[in-house]
């Protein structure tokens, strides 16, 4: 018996910029269709983003799941009406858990496309005992409830805004995985040390200090840090402020100030360098 011709697509969700692979047999696809897969969470409808390629992109060990069918006007139907009400069980929940004096934002429901899950997601401080709340929920849904904790960087991701630059948020347009921000990567960029300034909406340190510390880090290299002192042209100055990207900086003492390129400086100044050890002295023959 002939093997059938397994291809992949990959199919983003509503509400998600993440895309997940899924495997197609027998099923001609192309991007736009609507599709309906099974997931961890049920049977949801998605859209078909890039493919159908004949390889995954995932390791061997990884799980592909298959596509079940073309959307049908029905499962299309069914999905509105799905985000209609998870709009109104929001606030239900929301409701529910102020009276019981839970301290739970909710800020999203989904349910699957066939009504049989619903999926609260919710920011807290700490651990809620919901306990009681589950109980109440589940007599008015008259579903599975799945109850989720989100940190205020997910909640982000998933109400999305506008940042700083004048740009959707990074969370929200393209980042898939959350990786840790250090307050040492805007030193790397000499910035200003304000919090708030270096903060995103969700309150954590910008993740475009991570985007752009490796490119800072390499246009350092070789230069002496900030406050540094620095000899040149015979006289000797504190290097006050540096500028990686324009290529200029400004030495100071207390009868003058300079602007030069970091070219210049580099190569007249006298100057120990960033990660430079110090030269051990020799020692004296007996």
């Amino acid at each position: 018996m002939e093997e059938t011709n397994v291809q992949y697509v990959a199919v983003r969700f509503p509400r998600m910029n993440k895309s997940y692979t899924f495997s197609v047999s027998g099923l001609t696809l192309k991007v736009k269709d609507k599709v309906v897969v099974e997931t961890k969470r049920g049977l949801e409808l998605g859209e078909v983003v890039s493919g159908p390629n004949p390889e995954s992109g995932l390791s061997a060990d990884q799980e592909v799941k298959p596509v079940i069918r073309l959307a049908t006007k029905e499962d299309e139907e069914a999905s509105r009406r799905n985000l209609a009400e998870a709009r109104d069980a929001r606030r239900e929940a929301q409701e529910e858990a102020d009276k019981l004096g839970l301290n739970m934002n909710f800020i999203s429901a989904d349910y699957t496309l066939d009504h049989a899950k619903i999926t609260l997601i919710y920011l807290a401080d700490s651990r809620v005992d919901f306990r009681e709340l589950l109980k109440v929920l589940a007599a008015h849904f008259r579903c599975r409830i799945d109850l989720r904790q989100v940190g205020a960087r997910d909640k982000a991701k998933m109400v999305g805004g506008i940042g700083v630059c004048g740009r959707e948020l990074c969370c929200s347009k393209f980042i898939n995985e959350f990786e840790r921000v250090s307050i040492n990567m805007a030193k790397n960029q000499l910035l200003a040390l304000n919090i708030a300034k270096l903060s995103g909406h969700c309150g954590s340190l910008l993740c475009c200090l991570r985007f752009e510390d490796e490119a800072y880090k390499e246009l350092r290299k070789g230069l002496p840090k900030l406050n540094s002192r620095v000899e040149y042209n015979g006289e000797m100055y504190h290097l006050t402020s540096m500028n990686v990207l324009e290529g200029n900086c400004k030495l100071e003492n207390r009868d003058s100030a300079l602007f030069i390129t970091l070219e210049e400086l580099q190569k007249n100044g006298k100057f120990k360098r960033a990660g430079e050890q110090p030269k051990e002295e020799k020692k004296a023959e007996a």
